[in-house]
């Protein structure tokens, strides 16, 4: 009975294997059938685009040839005489006449007779000082609109001044984007930690990776690692909470207006997956500037490190390369912002930029438009800004090794009320409104 059962079952095992081999058979013959129909199909397009091609090639080869046909029966008389150093000077007047005229025979009248030329034939005049200075102002107006010149020069020269004396910081300098010329300077190429100027590097670098403005509503989620390390670090925040969903442009201004750690990492890892592999790419963005011999960076916050590093004049090409990024420009002029409503704060939370809201009373004369404060105890109080005097021409000014935060902002005012309007400058005042200087800046490194 028992051999009975065996024999059975292997009978019915065999003829299910059959059935499977024969379907695996089946199956193979149909996918041969389809990859031969793929193939066939494939050749045909192929060979259609290949006689289009070899078509189009054909009627341009008939039309070139028509035209060249056409071309060399035409009199080519009508070709410009080549005229020589010593025919321009004997003829005087704009050699550049001679690019309107038609033929060869009148190229030679005009060498042969340039007075009755002039007489019958006014040349162009060079413009009067009036019309040079209108000219001039025209250019000047075009680069006036918020943004530098690509290439920022900040070498200093024989007419570049001292830094006045009663500005604090050690390290200074004052570019004129309109000129592109360092207008005053102290130490602007010495070594200095640039603390949390470090994040308009960060704000760029993020904005140079956005695939589109349409990403600015791409969600992040807030880590516990980021938050650790922020507070191990004693970084200034925003006040995201762990789990909560950002919105990336929150992430944008978190990391400028309360120069926000949680932020600033928040936007490495959402651009690049890691903080490690986004300061690499803000390394590459100073060699890109020309400026990584000089500046190097370590993290995306401003945290003190001995290779975390940069210079006055340095700093003063990441804000003008940030200023040419309309993102970043916006971002970093914002005096105050709200995020997004989330659950675990459904009203936003209002940040402030405190150097620009501190130091728009501070002056008579122009306006600071964007700016970016640090401060690590190796390097006191640091800024960078930009702004533009009352004709709209912009300047970049950067100091660092300020004895205190509202120093740093006295410093700016001071060298951009000198720059704009010496007059209203009085260095036996502290500036006018009898503000003290003492005191740090709440809400920002």
């Amino acid at each position: 009975m028992a051999d009975y059962f065996i024999d059975r079952e292997t009978e019915e095992y065999e003829a299910r294997r059959r059935q499977r081999a024969e379907l695996r058979a089946e199956r193979a013959q149909r996918q041969k059938e389809r990859d031969k129909k793929v193939r066939r199909y494939l050749i045909m397009a192929g060979s259609s685009a290949a006689i289009v091609v070899v078509s189009v090639i054909v009627l341009f080869v008939i039309l070139f040839a028509i035209r060249y046909k056409h071309f060399s029966s035409q009199d080519t008389s009508n070709v410009v005489a080549d005229i020589g150093p010593d025919d321009i000077k004997s003829m005087g007047g704009d050699a550049r006449e001679l690019l309107y005229e038609g033929t060869e025979a009148a190229s030679e009248e005009i060498a042969a007779n340039p007075e009755e030329y002039r007489s019958s034939n006014p040349v162009m005049t060079e413009l009067s000082e009036e019309e040079m200075a209108e000219l001039e102002a025209i250019r000047a107006a075009a680069e006036t609109t918020g943004t530098g010149p690509l290439e920022l020069n900040t070498e200093s020269d024989e007419n570049t001044a001292p830094i006045i004396s009663d500005v604090d910081s050690g390290y200074a300098i004052l570019v004129s984007l309109s000129e592109n010329r360092v207008l005053a300077a102290r130490e602007p190429h010495t070594r200095m930690y640039p603390a949390s100027m470090t994040k308009v590097l960060t704000v760029l670098v993020a904005s140079d990776h956005l695939e589109g403005e349409e990403h600015l509503d791409d969600i992040f989620t807030m880590t516990q690692a980021i938050e650790g390390y922020s507070y191990e670090n004693g970084c200034s925040n925003v006040g995201f909470s762990v789990g909560e969903r950002i919105r990336v442009e929150d992430l944008f201004y978190g990391t400028i207006l309360p120069s926000g750690a949680d932020a600033a990492m928040g936007l490495a890892e959402y651009t690049a997956g890691d903080q490690e592999s986004f300061v690499v790419m803000m390394n590459e963005k100073l060699e890109e500037l020309g400026i990584s011999d000089s500046t190097h960076f370590t993290n995306c916050i401003g945290l003190y490190s001995d290779d975390h590093y940069s210079t006055a004049a340095d700093m003063a090409v990441i804000l003008n390369a940030a200023l040419n990024d309309p993102l970043c420009l916006k971002v970093m002029s914002a005096h105050s912002y709200t995020t997004t409503s989330t659950s675990d704060h459904p009203q936003g939370i209002q940040v402030s930029n405190w150097f620009l809201r501190r130091i728009e009373d501070k002056q008579e004369t122009g306006v600071v438009v964007a700016a970016k404060t640090g401060f690590v105890k190796e390097s006191l109080n640091c800024a960078v800004s930009y702004a533009r005097d009352n004709e709209g021409k912009g300047y970049i000014c950067c100091t660092g090794y300020a004895h205190g935060g509202w120093k740093a902002i006295y410093d700016h005012a001071r060298i951009y009320t000198n720059c704009f309007d010496p007059a209203l400058y009085n260095s036996t005042l502290a500036l006018p409104g009898g503000e003290t200087e003492t005191g740090d800046i709440e809400g920002g490194e």
